[in-house]
């Protein structure tokens, strides 16, 4: 059996960082977040890493990352675009910003032919989650059988400003039951609450959230292309409408195309949504290092 691949979201536009996170220094020596991700990968035993990016800056990744990565994973690079011919759509639909996270993972069909994870460029998620991801890869994943890893939402948060989170409902056996997106999470006076039409309702520490930490087989891009043309179509007048990957597995489920099994992790999650985020997120790498969890050199 081929050894699962991991897909890293990094096409995005970062407005609310203002600038390219996807490729901002944090380790000691400059590392970006997604190094410690692909390290921990190979460590878990992903076997090829793809990019998703826009074409401009293929080149910068490459200088990057190539000379980091060679002999020890296999690299691939994809582009996400605004052309709808390749997925059948002749209408022009103008778009200022990409159509969001699974139309990326569209990008990535014609290099993928293995069991594969999709995670975001510019989050940390911690060694656990993909070592559980490969094994969930490996031995249980089917063509309707995906995975998303579960975060407690206590431990996701940023002191800098609200987020947006996939709040998970599992049945008894752990598995989705339905993931509804709350763009408006923050904590307030010592608890946690999300925002909804002007109204605060309190959430859990332990809640489970999807941190786009996702696994799929192939299988998932035809039924993603299907579902990606009903979208574009019906949201042709709504130029910021985004078709994110929650919106794949609330269909699959729903319809019982898939069934989606939760993977819980107590690992701490962080990122950088807000500038202001960036000298916290350089302090967690800097602990990491300093407790034996990562070389202070990285690649050496």
């Amino acid at each position: 059996m081929k050894k699962p691949t991991l897909l890293i979201l990094a096409a995005g536009m970062a407005s609310r960082y203002g600038s390219m996170k996807q490729i901002d220094g944090f380790g000691p020596n400059g590392e970006t977040i997604i190094d410690y991700s692909i390290y921990d990968a190979i460590k878990a035993g992903f076997g090829k890493v793809v990019f998703i990016i826009k074409e401009e800056f293929v080149e910068n990744f490459k200088a990057i990352f190539e000379p980091k990565l060679s002999g020890k994973i296999e690299t691939d690079y994809v582009f996400q675009n605004f052309d709808l011919k390749q997925f059948g759509i002749e209408e022009e639909i103008y778009r200022e910003k990409p159509w969001g996270t699974a139309h990326a993972i569209l990008s990535g069909r014609n290099v993928i032919n293995e069991p594969f994870c999709v995670i975001n460029a510019d989050d940390y998620y911690g060694f656990d989650s993909f070592k559980k991801m490969v094994g969930f890869l490996t031995n249980e994943a089917t063509d309707s059988n995906y995975s998303i890893v579960g975060y407690q939402i206590g431990k996701t948060l940023s002191d800098f400003g609200s987020v947006s989170r996939g709040v998970c409902k599992t049945n008894e056996a752990g598995y989705l039951e339905e993931i509804t997106e709350r763009t408006q999470v923050y904590k307030k006076d010592g608890g946690i609450v999300y925002e909804e039409n002007g109204v605060e309702y309190p959430l859990e520490y332990n809640t489970p959230v999807s941190m786009n930490f996702w696994g799929f087989t192939p299988a998932v891009f035809k039924l993603t292309e299907d579902l990606f043309r009903v979208f574009a179509l019906e949201n042709k007048e709504k130029p910021k409408a985004e078709f994110f990957i929650p919106l794949i597995g609330e269909n699959l489920v729903k319809n019982g195309t898939a069934s989606f099994k939760v993977i819980p992790t107590d690992s701490q999650w962080f990122g950088v949504t807000y500038k202001e985020d960036k000298p916290f997120v350089q302090e967690c790498i800097d602990q990491l290092v300093k407790n034996g969890t990562y070389p202070e050199n990285l690649w050496n």
